[in-house]
């Protein structure tokens, strides 16, 4: 009798340790959120002529032949943006093609996403649309012909359009056409620019969003290397000499000037 007692209450102390031990079948499991690993980064692009901010049509400059003008547009492309540390790229921008309006001041805030946590120290993009998207067929976005910035007759993109007026433009009206384009071969303007950051980094992390503020100045189309005279050069309207020499002239017109962090 004692070893029937005994096995029955080993059994009941199994059944207990079994039953303690069960799910209840309504107990949903604990869902546990990654931590984040991606943040933003943004741009912000300022137009200049040399030191003074763009005035669309009214204000009047001087380039560094002594030419007067005004600029009634500008606008250009900015694509494959990347972001170094230590010579390194650590980030590529997906879909990297954006077209910055001087009378869209929206265009001139730029926002990177997914950008991994780190300390940035250069940022690398093309002036332009690379030679890919040239030779792509029709598009959409940023890239679609109906913005104007598209060749239908020689299936180029126009990089750069800076328009407006000088008395020593010897074109009809004393018309200022600055359509800067061309993608291959000796006409190519397509410009890979790498802006100092100097001594400044921009720091990407879970309560940080850097913003990294560019000048832009238009008056570097007609500086160094070549100094445009507008009697002679005033009008470009396809890849050729005069686009060569202005894109060669305004791969330096992007400047760092400092970085919110």
């Amino acid at each position: 009798m004692k070893t029937l007692k005994y096995i029955s209450i080993l059994t009941i102390a199994i059944s207990t340790v079994f039953t303690s031990c069960k799910k209840d079948p309504d107990e949903e499991p604990a869902l546990v959120t990654p931590a984040a690993t991606t943040g933003s980064l943004n741009l912000h692009f300022e137009n200049m002529v040399d030191t003074n901010a763009l005035v669309l049509s009214t204000q009047l400059y001087t380039n560094a032949n002594g030419d007067t003008f005004n600029v009634t547009k500008f606008d250009y492309y900015i694509s494959n943006i990347k972001l170094l540390k230590a010579g390194v790229v650590k980030y590529t921008e997906t879909e990297s093609y954006h077209l910055l309006k001087a009378n869209d001041l929206a265009s001139l805030d730029l926002a990177l996403t997914n950008v991994p946590f780190d300390t940035y120290d250069a940022i690398q993009f093309v002036i332009g649309v690379d030679s890919a998207r040239n030779v792509s067929g029709s598009q959409t976005g940023a890239l679609d012909p109906a913005n104007g910035m598209f060749w239908t007759w020689s299936s180029g993109y126009i990089m750069l359009k800076m328009e407006g007026v000088s008395p020593q433009s010897t074109a009809t009206s004393n018309a200022l056409l600055f359509h800067v384009g061309g993608f291959s071969g000796i006409n190519n303007t397509i410009k890979t620019v790498s802006p100092s950051f100097n001594t400044e980094t921009a720091i990407v992390s879970s309560t940080i969003t850097p913003e990294i503020h560019f000048a832009v100045d238009l008056s570097e189309m007609f500086k160094n290397p070549t100094t445009v005279n507008f009697a002679t050069l005033n009008t470009i309207h396809m890849p050729g000499t005069g686009a060569k020499t202005v894109a060669d002239n305004y791969a330096d017109m992007f400047s760092v000037e400092h970085i919110h962090n």
